[in-house]
């Protein structure tokens, strides 16, 4: 039986593993065709996107299996929250170890924490449309579909989704 996972900041000792993560999960998922495209050298600045956001790490055994980024409106990396919402981006699992359980207690843990902020009564979030297995474990934590609020990424074709869970 896998050892319990554990959701908690990540400091800085955990960037490299983050930036890892993030891109070989990204790589993986056919979302880019190569960690040099200028979003992917963007996830891949944990330093950076740290001294703006909160990001957290899902740790197994001591190793850093997954990473989520948590933003409120009006901050840079927020895209779409609202003002009552919590955003999460950027959840990402190491390739070796998904479906193993992190997803869902990275998406547990932001649940929980959204619940105890004073203002916020919902958590949201964006994904690709072409994103499945993202999207199945959004559906499957309770998140819904806010057709109204998706959008196109800045210069593409590209359309995100957006999906919102009522706490």
């Amino acid at each position: 039986m896998p050892s319990q996972i554990t959701v908690r900041p990540a400091v800085e000792s955990d960037f490299d593993a983050v930036a890892r993560i993030t891109r070989d999960s990204y790589l993986a998922a056919g979302y880019f065709d190569d960690a040099g495209h200028p979003y992917m050298r963007k996830v891949q600045d944990v330093a950076e996107r740290a001294g703006q956001a909160t990001v957290w790490v899902a740790e197994r055994g001591g190793d850093v299996v997954g990473s989520v980024t948590l933003a409120f409106a009006g901050e840079p990396y927020a895209d779409i929250a609202l003002h009552d919402e919590l955003e999460f981006r950027m959840l990402v699992v190491d390739p070796a170890v998904q479906r193993s359980g992190a997803g869902k207690a990275m998406m547990a843990a932001i649940v929980d924490h959204a619940k105890a902020l004073d203002g916020i009564n919902a958590v949201s979030l964006t994904t690709g449309s072409t994103w499945e297995s993202a999207r199945g474990l959004y559906n499957k934590t309770g998140f819904a579909r806010v057709p109204d609020r998706d959008w196109f990424v800045p210069g593409t074709d590209i359309k995100l989704l957006v999906y919102r869970l009522d706490l």
